[in-house]
């Protein structure tokens, strides 16, 4: 007997807004406690609203342990009736949005505050990547290597052998998005960078080199979710949810990752939306090393797989360019704060669509993609997820008359 498929509910009336950035900081000996709570303050008091109306709460965290999110209610003061712990690195911030948003078309919470934060100083990050995985520990250590350097090392090599990438090739990237990051007052990395220096970078696991690696720092990064009708009432400035796809463990039987989970709902992705990938304005690739970033490229389906390397010499990838990508900085000039940086695309999105974006702002962009790639094992990373965010529509009242003598109001999309 057949099992009929049922459809899933759109995304339809679900807003995001209040981008927040808790500056980072190389190192810290604050625990992630303290920058998760900065994350809140910051979403009230940008916000306007109480702390008692938040009514949702969604974390992620590499360094809250022994805590989760419900410890972290209490640590903050919060009395939520819709709780979640999304501990998914890089993928989180589109997952916790996907969880919100339903969490507030369902009723089960007004406001949701997403948020992702962590602390750094050397013992954080060792034990950090000493737990990551029981895989990856299991591939890697015996043989004194450990880390994600040598992971995405692994990964980057099997990818310049099999499609014909070069060095310069990912050089296009790291340098881009450091053009980016020069107008980006959160950025850690203020000087500019040029494809002759990053090409003469020290090695650090061939073929990484200095710039291909993201630099670990302590941060947060947060955003509310709730109905578009709410965000009007508020005034808040605001994003609508066009669409969000997520997988996990896609294509487990390819010996070494040259594709993700994107490729495999990315039809989906753009028919929640009703765009093409042409329509798109910017792009938010989670970017812990160019090697995914290319990757996205291929399997978001904006050039076909093993096409990444033509594309990036076909493409100025700055926020004035042909095809803005991470319009921050991204993470390899913003800096990674911990699973912050799984938020960090989100925050920049939103940002961009709300025209908060500054000097780095996209021209007239209507329609941006996020993208997120999380929990890495060794040879694979096993989470991702993507979400297209776009302009609400605004009543405008158009100077002419009706057929009765009266002004008319149309709904225009902007």
């Amino acid at each position: 007997m057949a099992i009929a498929t049922k459809r899933r509910q759109s995304y339809e009336g679900v807003a995001v807004a209040v981008p927040v950035t808790v500056p980072y900081e190389r190192y810290s000996t604050r625990t992630a406690h303290w920058f998760l709570g900065r994350a809140v303050d910051a979403l009230v008091q940008s916000s306007g609203i109480g702390k008692d109306q938040i009514d949702g709460f969604c974390v992620s965290s590499f360094s809250l342990a022994p805590d989760t999110a419900v410890g972290l209610t209490q640590h903050l003061g919060l009395s939520p009736r819709w709780l979640d712990h999304v501990p998914t690195g890089g993928a989180s911030g589109v997952m916790c949005l996907r969880r919100a948003a339903r969490a507030v078309q369902s009723g089960d919470a007004d406001i949701v505050a997403c948020v992702a934060g962590d602390t750094n100083h050397v013992d954080s990050f060792r034990q950090t990547l000493g737990a990551f995985s029981n895989f990856s520990r299991d591939a890697t250590y015996p043989y004194g290597a450990g880390g994600p350097n040598s992971v995405f090392a692994f990964i980057t090599a099997n990818y310049m052998r099999t499609f014909g990438a070069t060095r310069e090739d990912f050089g296009r990237i790291a340098v881009d998005q450091r053009t980016n990051a020069l107008k980006n007052p959160h950025a850690m990395f203020k000087k500019p960078l040029t494809l002759e220096a990053y090409m003469a970078a020290r090695p650090i696991s061939d073929p990484i080199h200095l710039f291909d690696c993201v630099m670990p720092c302590a941060g947060g990064e947060a955003f509310l979710v709730m109905s578009e009708e709410r965000a009007r009432d508020l005034g808040l400035p605001h994003a609508l949810v066009h669409g969000a796809i997520e997988r996990h463990n896609a294509y487990a039987d390819d010996p070494i990752m040259v594709r993700g989970g994107w490729r495999m709902d990315r039809d989906d992705l753009y028919a929640q939306a009703a765009v093409q990938p042409s329509d798109i304005d910017f792009v938010q690739t989670y970017d812990d090393y160019p090697v995914i970033v290319m990757m996205q490229f291929e399997d978001l389906g904006f050039c076909e797989k093993g096409d990444g390397p033509a594309f990036t010499r076909a493409n100025t990838m700055t926020h004035d360019g042909s095809f803005p990508n991470n319009t921050s900085g991204g993470q390899l000039s913003a800096g990674q704060a911990g699973a912050a940086g799984g938020f960090l695309g989100m925050t920049e999105a939103i940002r961009q669509l709300t025209g908060a974006a500054g000097e780095r702002g996209v021209p007239d962009a209507q329609l941006g993609l996020v993208a997120g790639f999380g929990m890495v094992t060794y040879d694979r990373c096993l989470c991702t997820g993507a979400v297209i965010l776009g302009l609400p529509a605004v009543v405008a009242t158009l100077d002419f008359e009706g057929s009765h003598g009266m002004l008319a109001s149309i709904l225009v999309w902007f």
